[in-house]
């Protein structure tokens, strides 16, 4: 599992219910602030269309599963603790919560669209989601921007003498967000600031903290508990004011998706998740009918429950990265065939994916080779979402 997505958010969203669905972990849920004190991890899947039917094989899986032609490829899946307004001042388990944040790479922004529970997470009516969506925001940006801020002192103070550039200064201060001082001072350049803090007043420093931001935590919106009519009137709302149009909103119900796995599980529904519907194998009660009617009028309304949804809109879409298969394109000895599937950042090469395969296997790179067109590839060829490639190595 080389990415960790994060669930984020105030408490009371329904973030444990998401995790819980995703990951099939009975972690605590309740409707009442800080039911997660410390962050679950789990483990989660994102699916890829299976590269196995492309050469008339079958795959067998290393790691996760695949159903249908459907690769479940895992990823680690953190709910991080509840946040409240103030968090970046240490309020509530604001520090903690900030650790724990910057060990995901893209993050899942959940979001209680029913409006249901207020900006501190405690039952109310008709809250507007807008303003979680802005808190969080705000708070993430002035996380960022205290950072900055210190990163500016240091350049001030000549910390690398007389001659030192202030990205250089901002990358070694902001290095926690992986980030380096060329993408610093590209951030620096877009936004038309010179590469001088005593230019810049306190809306570019606030402007420059939010772009670096944006580009080192990039997030999605999941909005949760879609399956109200509320929620849904909230989603049209934002999603076509253009204040919003900045954010991808993911429509989510958790716990229709946390449903459906445990009737699959006990064998009343054939589900497999993510997809838009579902059959019913077993008799059910009159109660239970009217609520898989119920879910099932939901997921063919939004082409599924929206978790699994999130999890690769933030993935693939947000972040950027490709799924890559090793391997040729006949099974091996023993029968096996593309046995992982491993999840890389957009625009790897063939010599890095080697070495992301094993140190000695990227040591001793000579050449790739694409399964599909049969072409030999060299180191500097950039890979593609689901390319199939198997590496020649003199190790």
């Amino acid at each position: 599992m080389s990415y960790t997505i994060g669930l984020v958010g105030k408490p009371s969203v329904g973030k444990s219910t998401l995790f819980n669905a995703a990951t099939m972990n009975d972690v605590p849920e309740g409707a009442y602030p800080f039911t997660t004190i410390d962050p679950s991890v789990g483990e989660a899947y994102v699916r890829v269309d299976c590269a196995a039917p492309d050469f008339d094989h079958e795959c067998t899986p290393n790691h996760g599963f695949c159903r249908d032609g459907v690769r479940y490829v895992p990823v680690k899946l953190v709910d991080v603790a509840g946040l409240v307004p103030g968090a970046h001042e240490g309020k509530g388990l604001g520090n903690q919560f900030l650790t724990d944040l910057n060990e995901a790479d893209v993050l899942v922004h959940v979001v209680d669209f029913s409006g249901e529970t207020d900006i501190e997470g405690e039952p109310t009516e008709d809250h507007d989601p807008r303003e979680d969506i802005d808190f969080l925001e705000a708070e993430l940006d002035m996380w960022y921007l205290d950072i900055l801020e210190k990163g500016i002192e240091r350049y001030r103070s000549g910390y690398h003498g007389e001659n030192g550039d202030i990205e250089t200064e901002l990358a070694e201060q902001m290095s926690a967000f992986r980030t380096n001082e060329d993408e610093i001072k590209q951030v620096i350049l877009s936004l038309d600031l010179a590469l001088d803090p005593d230019a810049w007043d306190e809306s570019d420093r606030e402007r420059l903290a939010r772009e670096i931001r944006m580009r080192t935590k990039p997030m999605i919106v999941a909005a949760n508990k879609m399956d109200t009519p509320a929620a849904q009137a909230n989603y049209d709302a934002i999603t076509s004011d253009p204040e919003y149009d900045h954010l991808t909103v993911v429509p989510v119900s958790a716990h229709a998706e946390k449903a459906l796995k445990t009737a699959d599980e006990s064998g009343v529904v054939a589900y497999r998740p993510g997809a838009s519907d579902f059959e019913v194998v077993e008799d059910v009660s009159d109660e239970q009918a009217a609520g898989l009617d119920t879910i099932a009028s939901f997921v063919a309304d939004f082409d599924g429950t929206g978790v699994q949804s999130a999890l690769e809109t933030a993935l693939f879409e947000r972040f950027g990265a490709i799924a890559v298969f090793p391997g040729s394109g006949s099974p091996r000895d023993d029968g096996t065939f593309l046995q992982d599937c491993f999840v890389l950042p957009e625009d790897s090469t063939a010599e890095e994916f080697a070495y992301f395969l094993h140190s000695d296997i990227g040591e001793g790179f000579l050449h790739g080779h694409d399964a599909r067109s049969g072409r030999q590839i060299g180191a500097d060829h950039e890979l593609d979402h689901r390319d199939v490639v198997e590496i020649t190595t003199t190790n």
